[in-house]
């Protein structure tokens, strides 16, 4: 079995403070993908490089206190790949993989950060950009390898996948053309959503991030924003899915699905 969980941590200083590293050592993923560490590298030497006896390989953004991905593992990969080749966001520490290839197989865990619009028109057209430059990259990507990508892509994809929906149709994160975006990379570009080929009618246990303001973590007024997306290849070796809305170490969710595979093996 290979476990996988995917955690935006909203800082790992913070996450850290509030119970990760032991939670961890307990649901004992093999791999954890995670975003928005906030962090650079003389951060992390010396604190955070490994948590619960897992390694972690990071990008950092250019950025202080900004953005930021890496992947905790207990499994040595067979090459490291920092960034995916943009100039302009792989400055702000978006992409990360790794790769646990054998001799019958090329395989790749990616930890992804993808941009937030909400702050204003700049940024979601930055994001436009930068789905413009994800799509193809991903699909020639699955031409020649099998992988899954873990992160908090910052779209939900339908109305089942956010309590607000009709209050959030001009919103970023539920704009139509991010919408259209994560139909055409699953339906054309054959990416499976893990979760969904798992749980396809899931409403409120399905949120994955909540809001600050108000009382959305109380009530439950959520988005699902962190995604597993594989290749049908390992899409299909999928079993379990949890979501621990209960731990709080930053505003999202762990999700964690185990699959039917091992690095190790073919």
């Amino acid at each position: 079995m290979f476990r996988l969980t995917s955690l935006n941590l909203n800082g790992i200083r913070s996450a850290t403070t509030k119970g990760l590293e032991p939670w961890l050592a307990a649901h004992a993923p093999d791999c954890m993908c995670v975003q928005e560490v906030k962090a650079q590298q003389a951060d992390i030497v010396g604190k955070f490089e490994v948590l619960a006896e897992m390694q972690g390989y990071f990008h950092f953004a250019e950025k202080k206190g900004y953005s930021g991905v890496g992947i905790y593992t207990r499994h040595e990969p067979s090459d490291v790949r920092i960034g995916y080749g943009s100039p302009e966001f792989d400055a702000e520490g978006r992409y990360i993989e790794l790769r646990f290839d054998t001799p019958q197989r090329a395989l790749s865990i990616i930890s992804c950060y993808f941009p937030s619009g909400s702050s204003g028109e700049l940024r979601q057209a930055a994001k436009y950009r930068f789905l413009d430059e994800m799509y193809p990259y991903l699909l020639e990507l699955k031409q020649n390898r099998e992988f899954i990508l873990c992160g908090d892509v910052n779209i939900a994809h339908n109305e089942i996948d956010l309590k607000n929906w009709k209050g959030n149709r001009k919103n970023s994160g539920f704009l139509p053309e991010e919408r259209a975006w994560m139909t055409r990379l699953l339906a054309e570009a054959g990416i499976v959503d893990v979760y969904r080929q798992l749980k396809p009618e899931a409403t409120d246990e399905c949120y994955t991030w909540w809001s600050n303001r108000g009382q959305a973590y109380a009530k439950n007024v959520g988005w699902r924003l962190d995604y597993h997306l594989a290749t049908p290849a390992l899409a299909r070796h999928a079993h379990t899915e949890s979501i621990y809305k209960d731990e709080k170490f930053s505003d999202h969710a762990p999700i964690t699905i185990d699959y039917d595979f091992t690095l190790q093996g073919s």
